[in-house]
């Protein structure tokens, strides 16, 4: 059995050939078409059938807008915050949920209108002629498209095809979504413009937009989407951008309906715009809701003093009290009114107190002015209170519930209860001593009524009543119409640099010099990493260069590629290029032996690396070569293990070298003759069990010694260096040591071994001869050192040798292309 050589990877290799490296790219020009052509294919294709998307934008800027109506003697007082706490809140309200689901319930998005063309459905917008008015609180069909074909005499035609047996709808007033069973396949039906339809999947009625026409069987399609899904949609394409954390917040959105993109960012910059004013005016709404609690409960007193007071006086004939009476009296309602604002203050406080202490949310406190609180940290504070609550709100829709910003405000608002909560303690004792002397001063008073007529006292009750009534009313309606005009005076602090709109915006993602760029390189760069992968990891030797970059041992001679299927290439065509490359050897082989003085019989060994390297191809030629010259050549096959020179040569390997090495046969009975004139040949023989023991003992001496006498050169294939160590036993019979190398098989590795024997002299004389080689192979480097050797396929070569490309056909090429692209 063959005994594999493995070659250490701590073995020295070379550096990256890069010459291979772009002769490697070079080979594969075919393939770089074919890749270009496909990736150009596939992006043209994908040009022509996807929707071209766009990017428009809108600008706004975040503003204080101060109320202009607000003076120093304005009773109710708002504190609006800062811009730059405006700024984020915005970004984040821009960012939430609640924001992208009004856009898309006021501009209807969850309806797409499609025309089909070529490669897909278009969607068409507000260029679509028609339009359907949904019923309220019915179901519509989910993702399927519907196609709408309208019809002569105002009809048109509902067609859908219903894959399965089950559809999911949605109800768009309340967003519920559920799933009905439908027939499975295809649903037609007729229906007139303007009337209801009413199916359990599609509820509503179709007309045609005004100024639109539509003419007979012309399609379109209706489809109905997930509202969820288009929130989400839209709300992840927009972008916001806040340069250098200004004021200036920049709006963008990608989409392939350009008036769909300016609808929602104009559409989202309005709803962003009422939401900040109505938050802005969520202070002063909250007091007029609390105003006008105040109002009807006064005026229902109000009102039924009055009637007391005008019964009273037409029963009784009295209409005025005297003088003193008045005078009592008018003192008496300024101490009343005092005492009644200093209730509403108390009430306002115990209410107050009870908010702070029992709720989560502060976002409805009344403003502190309704109820005459004047004390400048209560009112500072309930605004920052109020603020800070809405703001932790706003936050609850686009945060989660865990982030440190919300721990934040907590701690603000915890911070700010417990201020006003000492403020209220301290001003409610203040407003109860005040009470206590208003109260002492009253019963001064009325102690001074008790000496008045009966009937003046009574009338003066009720008078009293009355007029508190009154001015308690005309206060609160008084501060009721301050919060009016404040409210209908405030603006947004939104405010639009510039709208939305289509001005020519071009495609921003089928730009098409860029894509078929990137289909060019696609195509390229696999295939140069194809390349440099195969070059850094190939160990094998593609060209002379290569080999004698690996090793000092002297090249010998350069042997073309052997397209015969004999091994007896110099015999058959003496006149091919091969003949030639082996004549050089042999020329060179003889200056070799002059050069060292060699007299008498030659003899020269062939060898290699490992088998199928073209050892015997080359012992076989080298041998014809010296014969051809006149001179007596003798081919002794010692490759024991594997043994084949004798096939090309049409004679028998019953006997051989084996059986005289083992005393059978004499040399004369081993020997035998070709057809090559002054050629012999020995074969190998039986394949024996010890061959190397054989090699070692005196028959090879005397065999040697024989065919000296006889033979004027002995050519010797002998078994590879790299497997087994019977080559170097020979090499003290032999003159020279050719080691064959081939192109393409060798592996870099083996040179190693062989210039480590070579340095340790184990073998002496040694040349290398590079076979197979093929200018047009994988590394066409074209080889011209300056040997001499006439093997190229110039024009000297093709007019001289014989034409060995003869013309194949088409099979035989695919297949010669098929077998080189495996090579490469």
């Amino acid at each position: 059995m063959e005994e594999e050589f493995d070659v250490s990877e701590s073995q020295s290799q070379p550096a990256f050939d890069f010459k291979a490296f772009i002769i490697r790219v070079l080979s594969y020009w075919k393939l770089f078409l074919l890749f270009i052509g496909v990736g150009i294919f596939i992006v043209y294709q994908q040009n022509i059938r996807t929707q071209q998307s766009y990017r428009l934008s809108t600008q706004i800027s975040i503003e204080e807008e101060s109320n202009p109506l607000f003076t120093s003697t304005t009773s109710l007082t708002f504190n609006w915050g800062g811009v730059s706490g405006k700024v984020q809140t915005i970004m984040n309200s821009l960012r939430s949920r609640s924001i992208h689901e009004k856009v898309v319930d006021n501009l209807d998005f969850y309806i797409t209108y499609l025309k089909q063309s070529r490669f897909r459905k278009d969607d068409i917008y507000t260029y679509s002629p028609f339009k359907i008015d949904l019923t309220p609180n019915t179901k519509q069909l989910l993702d399927i498209p519907i196609r709408i074909t309208f019809l002569e005499n105002d009809m048109y035609e509902v067609y859908i095809n219903f894959e399965s047996s089950l559809a999911r709808t949605q109800n768009f007033t309340d967003k519920s979504k559920s799933s009905i069973s439908v027939p499975e396949g295809e649903f037609k039906k007729q229906f007139a413009l303007n009337e209801d339809i009413s199916l359990p999947y599609i509820n509503g009625i179709i007309s045609i937009r005004e100024d639109r026409n539509v003419a007979p069987n012309e399609e379109y399609f209706l489809q109905f989407n997930d509202f969820d899904v288009v929130v989400g949609k839209y709300r992840g394409s927009l972008s916001i951008d806040n340069p250098k954390n200004s004021p200036i917040l920049n709006l963008s959105m990608v989409d392939v309906n350009k008036a769909k993109i300016v609808d929602y960012l104009n559409e989202t910059v309005q709803v962003l715009s009422d939401e900040q004013l109505s938050r802005k005016n969520q202070f002063v709404t909250n007091t007029i809701n609390f105003i006008d609690d105040q109002l009807d409960r006064v005026k229902t007193q109000l009102t039924l003093n009055a009637d007391s007071l005008n019964r009273y006086k037409e029963e009784n004939r009295i209409f005025n009290l005297n003088d003193e009476g008045t005078y009592i009296n008018n003192k008496i309602i300024s101490l009343e009114d005092a005492k009644e604002s200093n209730k509403t203050k108390l009430a306002y406080y115990t209410s107050l107190k009870n908010y702070l202490e029992t709720s989560d949310s502060f976002t409805e406190i009344p403003a502190p002015a309704v109820a005459g609180i004047e004390d400048s940290n209560i009112l500072n504070n309930v605004t920052r209170i109020n603020s800070l609550s809405v703001q932790k709100s706003k936050y609850g829709s686009t945060v989660r519930k865990d982030a440190t910003i919300f721990a934040d405000l907590n701690r603000q608002i915890d911070g700010l209860k417990l201020v006003i909560l000492e403020n209220i303690n301290s001003a409610t004792n203040e407003i109860k001593r005040l009470q206590n002397s208003i109260d002492t001063k009253i019963a001064i008073e009325e102690s001074k009524i008790r000496k008045l007529p009966k009937a003046q006292q009574e009338l003066f009750d009720i008078q009293r009543q009355y007029s508190l009534s009154e001015r308690t009313y005309n206060m609160f309606l008084s501060k009721r119409g301050e919060a009016d005009i404040i409210k209908s005076a405030s603006v947004s602090d939104i405010m639009i640099i510039d709208k939305a709109k289509d001005t020519g915006a071009i495609p921003i993602d089928l730009k098409l010099s860029s894509r078929y760029l990137f289909a060019i390189i696609g195509g390229i760069l696999p295939l140069l990493l194809l390349a440099f992968l195969i070059t850094f990891f190939d160990n094998k030797i593609h060209n002379p260069q290569v080999l004698e970059n690996l090793s000092n041992i002297p090249l010998l001679g350069v042997v073309g590629k052997n397209n015969l299927e004999n091994n007896l290439a110099v015999h058959l065509k003496p006149k091919s290029t091969i003949a030639e490359a082996f004549r050089s050897l042999r020329s060179s082989l003889q200056y070799f032996y002059k050069k060292h003085n060699l007299e008498g019989s030659k003899a020269v060994m062939v060898t290699s690396s490992v088998s199928g390297e073209g050892k015997t191809f080359c012992s076989i030629n080298i041998a014809t070569v010296f014969a051809m010259s006149g001179k007596k050549t003798i081919l002794v096959g010692l490759d024991l293990r594997k043994p084949k020179i004798f096939g090309d040569f049409n004679i028998e390997n019953d006997i051989g070298v084996v059986n005289y090495l083992i005393g059978q046969k004499k040399i004369e009975e081993v020997t035998q003759k070709t057809m090559v004139a002054n050629l012999d040949v020995i074969t190998s023989g039986p394949i024996p069990p010890n061959p190397s023991e054989l090699l070692m003992n005196e028959n090879m001496d005397d065999l040697m010694e024989t065919l000296k006498k006889e033979y004027d050169f002995i050519v010797l294939d002998t078994p590879p260096v790299g497997l087994v160590a019977d080559a170097l036993e020979l090499t003290q019979y032999v003159d020279a040591t050719v080691y064959i190398i081939r192109q393409d098989y060798t592996k870099k590795g083996m040179i190693s071994l062989v210039n480590d024997k070579y340095n340790k002299g184990e073998i002496k004389n040694l040349s290398f001869v590079y076979n197979g080689y093929n200018q047009k192979g994988k590394y066409g480097y074209g080889y011209g050192y300056g040997y001499g050797y006439g093997y190229g396929y110039g024009a000297y070569a093709n007019g001289y040798h014989d034409n060995e490309n003869s013309k194949k056909g088409l099979i035989e090429k695919l297949k010669n292309l098929f077998i080189k692209s495996r090579r490469v």
